[in-house]
């Protein structure tokens, strides 16, 4: 008997041990590829902001504020770096500004631009914006994942009916230069000015402009189990519908997803490998609403899944695609866990809960960010209630 205990004994310390020998291996492996991930992405993010820096010198020498595109507003330039435009998404308008010696010279050139920006699709734009083509040739990581970029309008069903001929589109940028003042400024070079045009859009933007992806919200919303007014409302409070929208983090395209954080969570549900999605395959916009479409799917359906009441967890999640999960708990407890904080939420009515968000978020972003969806979400209901 005490022969046969002795064997169990040990037995049992050598599982124990092989057992721990397991967990610190799998440990081990995992925090390896953690850290090859984030070498991935850190080298990504390197090479794109080394190619925005050059980017940015060489305007430099044509322009005394070279600007590049943010979440709201869209910037590209000519090949010649003398012509640029930047459509402002957010206040519904765009600016177009060349260096030219004359005025004569200045108008055929605004006129370019006017007409670039207006009938130019998303596909077009990455084939001939400058920048744009330099993102897209970064040589990329094992792991880091692109794709082609699907055809979209930007700007055109805001101004045309139907896809512009070449005669309208002329019309429309001559009619605009007559309608609108154009302004000089001194440049660089002391033989040039700049020329400058501001020119507003038409009314009820958001709406036209929600209406190019309508097709794209309504298949993610229903394979992801979302109210599609809630993709649309995240979709104009992080970009305005601005495909080409990049914020510093970097985060990139119509739902801002970030490639090493949300960009990995989502292409590992969609595709069921590792992959980190490259800012070329974030400005497609079919790529990226799948991807924004999958990242709350995430947070509603799995981090926040303890949250019982739909609507408790629904602002949870807005709060969440804009601060974190993490954050989420912190308003109600004061730690990071979730799992502690549910029973707190679950204790308190939707409006409660809300309310307690506006009031304990930890910064004012996501405390704003869930009232701007919150309210856009009813309008986005109405517009869309057929859908």
């Amino acid at each position: 008997m005490k022969k046969l205990l002795l064997s169990l004994v040990l037995s049992a310390l050598l599982f124990s041990s092989e057992k721990n020998d397991a967990v610190a291996k799998m440990l081990q492996e995992f925090e390896a590829s953690k850290q090859a991930q984030q070498k991935e992405f850190t080298s990504y993010k390197a090479q794109l902001e080394k190619e925005y820096s050059n980017y940015k010198q060489e305007l430099k020498i044509y322009w005394e504020d070279p600007k590049l595109s943010t979440k709201k507003e869209w910037v590209s330039y000519t090949k010649d770096k003398k012509s640029r435009s930047k459509v402002d998404f957010e206040n519904n308008s765009y600016t177009v500004e060349v260096i030219a010696k004359n005025l004569k010279d200045a108008t055929i050139k605004l006129k370019e631009r006017i007409s670039y920006i207006v009938s130019k699709n998303t596909k077009e734009v990455v084939q001939t914006d400058p920048l744009q083509k330099r993102v897209a040739k970064i040589s990329q990581a094992t792991d880091v994942v692109t794709s082609p970029i699907k055809a979209k309008p930007i700007l055109s069903t805001l101004i045309f009916h139907d896809n512009p001929t070449r005669y309208e589109v002329k019309t429309y940028a001559t009619q605009t230069l007559q309608e609108n003042k154009i302004v000089t400024a001194k440049a660089k070079s002391k033989n040039e000015k700049v020329y400058k045009l501001n020119v507003r859009l038409p009314k009820n933007s958001k709406i036209k402009l929600s209406q190019v992806y309508q097709g794209e919200v309504s298949k993610n919303s229903k394979r992801f189990k979302l109210p599609n007014e809630l993709v649309f409302a995240i979709m104009q409070t992080e970009s305005d519908f601005n495909p080409f929208a990049k914020s510093h983090i970097p985060a990139f395209g119509l739902m801002q997803i970030v490639p090493r954080s949300a960009g990995r969570d989502t292409y590992k549900l969609l595709y069921k490998k590792k992959g980190m999605p490259s800012a070329t395959y974030l400005y497609n916009g079919e790529n990226n609403i799948q991807m924004g479409s999958a990242y709350l799917y995430i947070l509603y359906y799995r981090y926040l899944r303890k949250i019982k009441n739909p609507q408790s967890r629904l602002y949870c999640t807005i709060a969440a695609y804009n601060t974190g999960a993490g954050n989420i708990a912190w308003a109600f407890t004061r730690k990071y866990n979730m799992s502690k904080a549910a029973p707190k939420i679950n204790a308190l009515s939707p409006e409660q809960v809300y309310n307690r968000l506006l009031k304990d978020l930890r910064f004012d972003e996501p405390k704003n960010y869930l009232k701007r969806v919150r309210r856009r979400m009813k309008v986005y209901k109405v517009a869309y209630k057929d859908l």
